[in-house]
């Protein structure tokens, strides 16, 4: 080449390279893109058309992030290494590892691209913009913040590989009902309305009581006790009289006997012998156990004394003891199961029959009671129980995984997949948690895919960029 031609040539290079110093200043471009921008006009003003050559290749730089397997399988190492079959693991430069910021575009994409730069921001998170390209205290470039990134302020963007490396899954908000169970430990009590108490409606001495004691199991009309009552006996008298007279006065006198704790069949026997007995028997008014004996032969039995109390234990009451924190789901028919550790191995059903109206001041929990068939008398009272009940109404809610959703105390977050590998975040409000699963009463709809893993590492970078996008560009001038 003449001495001509090298002038011609080292001034063409240097108008190419003070081009592309001046574009630098003005787009923030990198020394890699410099290399590229430099060739393409080069190349126009020796005559041949950009579009003809082959589409520039950029040369991988920076230090070795990892090795991966040169066949391309998922496996990576951190030092060199082989494959099973000998081959070695292939490095990866810096620039070629995937991350969090946005993709660069090449200045070729950059002319028929269109981005408005807005400034650059601290490559480390720091509150510092700067409006020309600059390295930071360690020497990293500081990152450009374009419109278009600003405009979706708190969004994040995730290339694949990193999503592939570290292990996001996502799922899908699901609109059924919330199978949710909340556990109590309970007792068993005797149901109120199946006891008796058992005395006299007149003074009287008890003659004769038969072989009844505590515990026994006694028949409804069973005979307890013999006993004599000059009150009983006066009455049945003129019961007698009244019959054997013909006069119009049974019906009263019938009456007194009844009021006076006759039973029925007694009042039915006098009436058919004519007869007025001396002793009157009492009865068993209905079946069950003998809870208590009071009455001794020979003792005289005021009115209104207890003799015997007596109870139907073919259905008792499971009494739970519930958090208040757990009532709000609820509600009379609700089904609860119910075991007994002294009869392993067994479940017994029942459902909530009532929810006392009041909660313990001490223990902060409310009484719950469970009707539970007792045919073979096998509950016992005051066994210890464990109650599994079921709440909600079967309504159907939108519900996630509990570990999609961030509480930071103050607010709780889910992190929505928008697509693309573009995430952010969305404030939600949690309502019954079971199973795994946690209503949302507002923030997201059925449907919507969220973050169930790695959530605090895209909640990290989206906080980041909300950050920033909060900060004023700093002026020109600057």
């Amino acid at each position: 080449m003449s001495v001509f031609g090298k002038l011609v040539l080292i001034g063409v290079v240097g108008g190419a390279a003070g081009w592309a110093g001046l574009a630098a200043g003005v787009k923030g471009w990198t020394p890699a893109m410099l290399a590229n921008v430099a060739q393409t006009k080069f190349t126009a003003l020796m005559g041949r058309q950009a579009e003809a050559m082959p589409a520039a290749t950029r040369t991988p730089t920076g230090p070795v992030i990892y090795y991966r397997h040169p066949d391309g399988l998922a496996e990576w190492s951190a030092t060199p290494t082989e494959t099973a079959d000998g081959k070695s693991f292939l490095p990866v430069l810096a620039s070629e590892d995937v991350s969090f910021d946005p993709e660069a575009i090449t200045p070729l994409e950059a002319e028929s691209v269109e981005r408005t730069l807005l400034y650059y921001r601290h490559p480390m998170g720091l509150p510092d913009t700067s409006p020309v390209p600059k390295l930071d205290s360690m020497g990293m470039d500081y990152l450009p913040v374009y419109a278009d990134e600003a405009s979706d302020a708190g969004s994040v963007t995730v290339s694949p590989g990193k999503l592939q490396r570290t292990g996001v899954r996502t799922s899908i908000a699901v609109f059924d009902p919330m199978a949710t169970t909340v556990r109590a430990p309970g007792i068993v009590a005797l149901d109120d309305r199946r006891v008796s108490v058992i005395s006299l409606r007149a003074d009287a001495f008890i003659e004769e009581v038969e072989d009844v004691t505590t515990g026994s199991i006694v028949e409804a009309g069973e005979p307890l006790a013999m006993l004599y009552s000059p009150d009983i006996v006066s009455a049945a008298a003129q019961y007698v009289s009244d019959l054997r007279s013909g006069e119009g006065r049974v019906e009263g006198s019938r009456q007194r006997l009844a009021n006076l704790g006759v039973p029925v069949s007694v009042i039915d026997k006098i009436a058919a012998e004519r007869r007025t007995p001396v002793q009157i028997s009492l009865m068993a008014p209905r079946s069950g156990v003998v809870l208590e004996r009071m009455a001794v032969e020979g003792m005289m039995s005021e009115a209104g004394e207890t003799l015997f109390r007596i109870a139907d234990t073919s259905v008792v009451w499971v009494i739970a003891d519930v958090p208040e924190s757990a009532l709000a789901g609820l509600s009379d028919g609700n089904a609860a199961t119910i075991t007994f550790p002294g009869l392993p191995g067994e479940t017994f059903s029942g459902v909530i029959d009532k929810i006392y109206p009041e909660v313990d001041m001490q223990t902060r929990t409310a009484r719950v009671r469970v009707d539970l068939s007792n045919p073979e008398g096998r509950l016992l009272v005051n066994m210890f129980a464990d109650v599994a009940l079921a709440t909600g109404d079967g309504a159907p809610v939108v519900q996630v995984p509990e570990t999609a959703v961030i509480d930071t105390g103050d607010r709780q977050v889910v992190i929505r997949d928008l697509g693309e590998g573009k995430f952010a975040p969305q404030d939600v409000v949690l309502g019954r948690q079971a199973a795994g699963m946690v209503e949302i009463l507002e923030g997201i709809v059925e449907g919507d895919r969220i973050v169930t893993t790695s959530t605090f590492l895209i909640d990290a970078e989206s906080n980041l960029n909300a950050a920033l996008a909060a900060l004023t560009a700093p002026e020109a001038g600057e």
